[in-house]
């Protein structure tokens, strides 16, 4: 909720400072007063655009800061899942102050003790300066936020209902069809991506056709030389022996000629070799006959010439095993053909025989064949049916909920001073030769307004006055207000009680202090049977310039008035003045507006 407004140097509002209550709030004065700077400092912390023009006179520049207290849940949920897929956070489950947490995220900024500060700078140049949480932000940043957490219902801001997308949204909302919609979603999304791979196929150019030319030859080429992993290094290593096997040979005979001369020719050895003298040592020990240390020895000596025998045995088996010269061609010309497969596609044959794979699965996408088509045909109409079926079972659920909401909303007119005025919500199937599923469903939602009795039904937007629009979204809110529970948001209301009075303007605040039972309300209001329902109301008042300064003009001031305070500006609003009878009437009105 809107914790706190702060307002410098706006028109003629030089310095206030706005807490407005948890449930309903007023805002009156009157009329001139500069009731309205209050709706241009919120749209500037929006991102609305900026004017130089509403900078105070002699000021530099003026600047707006909404303070919003947000609930445990909205904070915890930044962490709990993405919301800020583009078109997906009015049906993500979400509150609207989850979204707007999570989009903060996403600008770098993160609530501080459960609160967002939005801020907006402009200066008398014309230039302007978005901040969020004390960081610099474009002025778009602002708005997706504000837009989470604010909903205004003024003249100027009528018209977003008449979007379709937003009276989808708003249907759905009321409708609670989440489940629906999200395996509606999940269906279309497979059948999209389908199209998608189809398009590619039939519209693949000589580009693409080249492309699959390609890969289909490295394919081939990889396959025949059929590479193993590792093999080229152990062929390196082969070609090392045999380029260095006279080295080898002569190496490998002297040392078994020192170990054991019966490996190698005797003559070509100098006295007796290593196992002999080691052979010798142990029978010399053993012809000792006193035990102990000389048989220990001896037993030691018996192992070491065991190890010498493994080390002969395998020196041994690498005499004359180091291939000829045709097996060095061979293997140099192997060496070549796999180092070709991996300057191309390496640099190993890992990276080969991975590059190999994934080619083979490209190649799939790329190959337009009529069979390849065909089956991929089949395959979207069956995803197509899958979606389609799902989006009749969201249909009949927007279906349902269209004609209750409706019928509510038509009910709550009748009590806001509007008999005769009613709502339809009209869900149409598109129809299905067109291909009628779309990202949301099948259908076209369109909400169909009637101001008063005799009057042509036409689209929200185009068939009621600012005040008539007011109360219509009024009506909408509370309807959903009542099927969704509480709100994580802050409803502004102004010109709502245009062309209002008597019981209907008692029946308009009643109402109003409902929706605040389960959201922040703030209402701009000339009414007294509408500002005595408020749980805060302030009083903008204009005053004379000072004497000693009358460069600065009109100064408006803001306070919040209790007691008798109020009182005395309930009568005012009553009557104009504020005799015995004014202020008795205010004490009753105050007294009687209670839910």
């Amino acid at each position: 909720m809107l914790e706190e407004l702060d307002i410098r140097n706006l028109g003629p509002i030089r310095e206030a400072t706005i807490a407005p209550a948890a449930g309903m709030t007023a805002i009156t004065g009157e009329t001139g007063a500069g009731k309205s700077m209050l709706l241009s400092a919120i749209r500037l912390v929006s991102g609305g655009a900026a004017e130089s023009s509403r900078v105070s006179a002699g000021a530099d520049e003026a600047w707006a800061q909404a303070i919003f207290a947000l609930s445990d849940d909205a904070v915890v949920s930044e962490h709990s899942g993405d919301t800020n897929d583009a078109g997906d956070d009015a049906d993500s489950g979400f509150t609207g102050a989850a979204v707007a947490v999570a989009k903060a995220h996403d600008a770098g900024v993160d609530p501080e003790d459960g609160e967002l500060f939005l801020s907006r700078t402009v200066r008398a140049s014309g230039r302007s300066r978005a901040v969020l949480g004390g960081k610099s932000v474009p002025r778009s940043v602002l708005g997706a936020i504000a837009g989470e957490l604010v909903i205004i219902h003024g003249q100027t801001d009528q018209l977003k209902i008449a979007a379709a997308a937003r009276q989808r949204e708003f249907l759905d909302l009321v409708a609670g069809d989440e489940a629906e919609l999200a395996a509606y979603r999940k269906a279309w999304d497979a059948l999209a991506a389908m199209d998608e791979r189809l398009e590619r196929l039939r519209s693949q150019e000589s580009s693409a056709r080249q492309q699959a030319d390609y890969l289909r030859e490295s394919i081939d080429r990889i396959n025949r030389t059929d590479p193993q992993p590792g093999e080229d290094e152990e062929l390196k290593a082969c070609r090392e022996r045999i380029e260095n096997a006279a080295d080898i040979a002569q190496g490998v005979g002297s040392a078994l000629g020192a170990l054991d001369a019966s490996q190698v020719d005797v003559d070509a050895t100098d006295g007796a070799s290593a196992v002999e003298l080691i052979n010798h040592a142990v029978t010399s020990l053993r012809a000792i006959r006193v035990g102990g240390t000389f048989a220990e020895q001896a037993d030691r000596l018996e192992s070491i010439n065991a190890d010498l025998g493994d080390v002969v045995f395998a020196l041994s088996q690498e005499l004359g095993d180091e291939g000829s010269v045709e097996d060095l061609d061979q293997i140099n010309g192997r060496i070549h053909e796999l180092g070709d497969l991996t300057r191309r596609w390496g640099p190993t044959l890992a990276d080969v025989l991975a590059w190999r794979d994934k080619a083979a699965f490209d190649l799939e996408d790329l190959d337009a064949s009529p069979e390849k088509v065909a089956e991929l045909e089949s395959e979207r109409q069956t995803l197509y049916d899958a979606a389609l079926a799902a989006a009749d079972v969201l249909s009949a659920a927007r279906v349902a909920a269209a004609a209750d909401l409706g019928a509510r909303v038509t009910e709550e007119l009748g009590s806001l001073a509007m008999l005769g005025a009613s709502l339809e919500v009209r869900v149409t199937p598109r129809d299905k030769a067109d291909d009628p599923l779309g990202p949301y469903g099948r259908d076209d939602i369109a909400f169909l307004f009637t101001p008063f009795e005799g009057s042509p039904q036409l689209p929200m937007g185009k068939s009621a006055s600012g005040g008539e629009l007011s109360r219509l979204m009024l009506a909408l809110e509370l309807v959903a207000a009542d099927t969704r529970g509480g709100a994580d948001q802050t409803f502004i209301f102004d010109e709502v009680d245009a062309g209002v009075g008597g019981k209907a303007a008692v029946e308009l605040g009643k109402r109003l202090a409902r929706l605040a039972r389960s959201a922040q309300v703030i209402v701009v209001t000339h009414l007294a049977q509408v500002a005595s329902w408020a749980d805060a109301q302030f009083v903008v008042t204009k005053e004379p310039p000072d004497a000693d300064d009358d460069d600065l003009g009109v100064v408006t001031t803001i306070a919040e008035v209790n007691g008798e305070t109020r009182v005395h500006e309930i009568a005012r609003m009553l009557s104009g003045s504020e005799s015995e009878a004014s202020l008795d009437h205010a004490r009753e009105l105050l007294k009687e507006s209670v839910l």
